[in-house]
């Protein structure tokens, strides 16, 4: 069964936010929350009845401040990050085949998929997989700061290409041109980073795109890296 999440936008950074829910609990999970949205974020739990249990990161960003800790303070839920990002405020640090138990049995599978990031993470939910920065649609993160590499974000690609089903849908961490969702099935033969590309000619790729550092890294790394609170509070 695929069961669609409830995605937010930010037109700043271009991120995405989701919130999982399935029926019969009123158990919710928000991933990768932005700090400027965390009253929207609430009214949408408040407006279907849902208990926020737990916001997860899937890396530390550069771009935008994280909302987990305000969040977390608000409701109570437990702030779950990948534990390669030294995000240490959190309540669980997370490993690869971790599972996240919320709700009425429902369970969420965390991969560890580095290479935009030493300690990216996906998180795999009823056919649903969210890619942070890892895979985008028909195309992928950087992995030039943060203990990036290419040859690690070539083989955490490959990795979700051959363990999920091809109609698993994908729900990247960011889109710049309007797209929300695509499947494994459909990056496999298109996406224009990878496809058709061998290891060797993917990391050349990324070798040579020489992209401007993010505008907000400098204050957006560490803050994150205190679930977005500011420090001495």
């Amino acid at each position: 069964m695929n069961l669609n999440p409830i995605q937010l936008f930010d037109p700043q950074s271009f991120t995405f936010t989701y919130i999982l829910n399935a029926p019969g609990s009123s158990d919710a999970v928000i991933i990768d929350p932005v700090d400027v949205h965390w009253e929207r974020d609430l009214l949408h739990l408040q407006r279907l009845n849902l208990k926020l249990a737990y916001v997860l990161e899937t890396h530390a960003h550069a771009d935008h401040i994280t909302s987990a800790g305000k969040l977390r303070e608000m409701t109570g839920a437990r702030a779950a990050v990948p534990g390669g990002c030294g995000i240490s405020q959190a309540d669980v640090q997370l490993k690869d085949g971790d599972i996240i138990n919320f709700g009425d049995g429902e369970e969420i599978t965390v991969l560890h998929t580095p290479g935009h990031t030493v300690g990216s993470v996906s998180y795999v939910w009823r056919g649903n997989v969210f890619t942070g920065d890892t895979l985008l649609i028909n195309g992928c993160g950087r992995t030039d700061f943060q203990g990036g590499s290419a040859e690690s974000l070539y083989d955490s690609i490959s990795k979700l290409y051959t363990r999920l089903d091809e109609d698993t849908r994908v729900w990247p961490g960011h889109d710049y041109k309007g797209q929300s969702v695509s499947t494994i099935g459909w990056e496999k033969q298109h996406n224009a980073r990878l496809s058709g590309r061998d290891r060797d000619a993917f990391v050349h790729l990324m070798n040579e795109l020489h992209l401007p550092k993010p505008k907000m890294i400098d204050v957006a790394v560490p803050a994150n890296r205190n679930l977005g609170i500011p420090h001495g509070v």
